[in-house]
């Protein structure tokens, strides 16, 4: 049910024309003619029908008071969510030194007659580290690595697995340094010997050694078909690779591991050889967000006083850690503050902000009146004079940067030897802001919840309100029982760990004691 509009008078047109004419009975009862002939009559009918407009429009209540009411009750729209996606950085030629790609680098989809350019700042440095081949080994399943290296220096051609290839043989490459988020270039000189195999779908698979173990590589491409020509592979190589011994030489091991063929892939019948063989890093890869970067925005001056209200310049603002850095010029530097999402907790000496992320208003700590006359002050108030700044902010977010794949190739921040940048998968997560009508229709339900799940219901509110990108999909599954009932446990955003409350357990979705409700439409519940 939607917060209903207030009625700030329900008095109508005829009601208007009959308080009129009583009071003239009042106030001139030698007026006796009230019929609809009489002029004085038709005066009183057009004041009448002006007062029912006025009315009319005062029951209009607009946008901005129904924020002031919803804001009454601790209820403020979302903010869009960012999107999100990994980019790739190619470089232009393999380099001998590392490539630094930095926090906050710019890349966009190209603008058009149309549509705006979508702007995407990364969320993380990027090192894309050199490297060479330093090692070569085999390892039949089971066995012990055989180093290979020397023959490979010698232009020998190199069984890559054992003679008749089993699943788990695996062909190691150890390179000079690790290359985490990096994209690998293979040079293989190959020859056709692995006979049997389809070069599309060969039964192969690249993994690196990382801290968690053998981890899966992506391949960008393999122009070898399986390790049966002459050609290049570029893997992706994962998060975490490190260095690592293996057949007693340190290195940034990856392997090239067979599989176990699929129903109907062809199977090597003898093992493909190499050359010679050649690595270098070619690229990396990082995460970006929908977003751009505000850097050192001037906010004004402190008035000394609590409660005081500053407006950033630049609206929505996208959740980040933290999602604006505030600071205050003292005479000992700069002062970080801190973004808290209200001030029930904050002590008079706490560099405490908010920050009502849709419209970029930041307030500092209120002082309150408490019931014995004292005041009280919820965080810390700023020197008077103090020059107030946004260090650090990010802007954007929205449906507008759920782009398709291979749309972000507009690199608008230079990166020397960087010499293209694309998006290899769909942005995902954007989700506009939140409507006043949306925000009406939530009201309820945030009051009926209070921070707590027990129903169906609670759980999907409280999911949206802690992830709003995921409002396009099912909040949650729920598990029936053979009696019919619904599992479910409960929500507390206001203590960390588990504790018994209302027969349920208040916790930040950790398994939890299980309450249970009659069905999942069912809006009341029993412990």
């Amino acid at each position: 049910m939607s917060l209903p509009s207030p009625n700030l008078d329900d008095r109508r047109f005829q009601q208007f024309v009959d308080d009129a004419k009583r009071y003239i009975q009042q106030r001139a009862p030698e007026w006796t003619d009230h019929n609809v002939s009489d002029p004085g009559v038709t005066l009183v009918e057009t004041v009448a029908h002006m007062a029912d407009q006025i009315v009319y429009r005062l029951n209009r209540v607009p946008d901005k008071n129904h924020l002031a009411f919803l804001d009454l009750v601790g209820i403020t729209l979302f903010p869009p969510s960012a999107a999100r996606t990994e980019v790739t950085f190619w470089l232009s030629a393999p380099q001998e030194e590392t490539v630094a790609v930095a926090v906050g680098t710019e890349v966009a989809t190209t603008r058009t007659e149309r549509d705006e350019a979508v702007v995407f700042a990364t969320e993380r440095g990027l090192d894309i580290v050199p490297t060479a081949l330093s090692h070569l080994v085999v390892q039949r399943q089971g066995g012990p690595v055989t180093d290979r290296t020397t023959e490979l220096a010698e232009g020998k051609d190199v069984l890559c697995f054992s003679e008749a290839p089993e699943p788990g043989d695996c062909m190691l490459i150890g390179l000079t340094a690790a290359a985490p988020h990096c994209a690998l270039a293979l040079e293989l000189d190959s020859r056709v010997d692995g006979v049997g195999v389809d070069p599309r779908q060969p039964p192969l698979s690249w993994e690196a050694w990382t801290e968690d173990g053998w981890q899966p590589c992506e391949v960008d491409r393999d122009g070898t078909g399986g390790l049966n020509r002459p050609g290049d592979i570029v893997l992706h190589l994962p998060e975490g690779h490190v260095l690592s011994r293996n057949g007693g030489h340190e290195a940034g091991w990856v392997r090239c591991r067979v599989t176990e063929p699929l129903t109907g892939q062809p199977f090597y019948t003898t093992s493909p050889t190499i050359r010679s063989a050649e690595a270098y890093t070619v690229g990396g890869t990082t995460r970006a967000v929908h977003a751009e970067t505000v850097r050192d925005e001037a906010l004004g001056e402190s008035t000394g006083l609590p409660g005081q209200r500053l407006r950033l310049a630049h609206a929505p603002v996208v959740a980040d850690s933290p999602p604006v850095l505030l600071q205050t010029a003292t005479h000992e530097g700069w002062h970080d503050w801190e973004v808290v999402p209200h001030f029930a907790s904050s002590r008079p000496d706490d560099p405490h902000i908010t920050l009502d992320g849709a419209t970029g208003e930041i307030a500092f700590g209120p002082s309150v009146r408490e019931s014995d006359g004292t005041l009280r002050q919820y965080g810390a108030v700023p020197p008077k004079g103090a020059v107030i700044r946004a260090r650090r902010y990010r802007t954007g977010g929205g449906r507008a940067g759920n782009v398709a794949r291979h749309a972000v190739q507009v690199l608008r921040t230079s990166i020397p030897y960087v010499g293209e940048v694309v998006n290899r998968e769909a942005a995902r997560g954007g989700v506009d802001g939140e409507t006043v009508e949306e925000a009406k229709l939530r009201a309820p339900i945030t009051l009926r919840a209070q921070e707590r799940a027990v129903t169906l219901r609670d759980y999907e509110e409280l999911a949206r309100r802690a992830a709003p990108e995921t409002a396009g999909s099912p909040a949650w599954r729920a598990r029936r029982a053979n009696t019919g009932r619904t599992r479910c446990g409960s929500w507390s955003s206001r203590r960390p760990s588990p504790t018994p409350a209302g027969g349920c357990v208040s916790s930040n979705w950790s398994p939890v004691t299980p309450c249970w409700t009659a069905s999942p439409a069912s809006s009341t519940s029993a412990a």
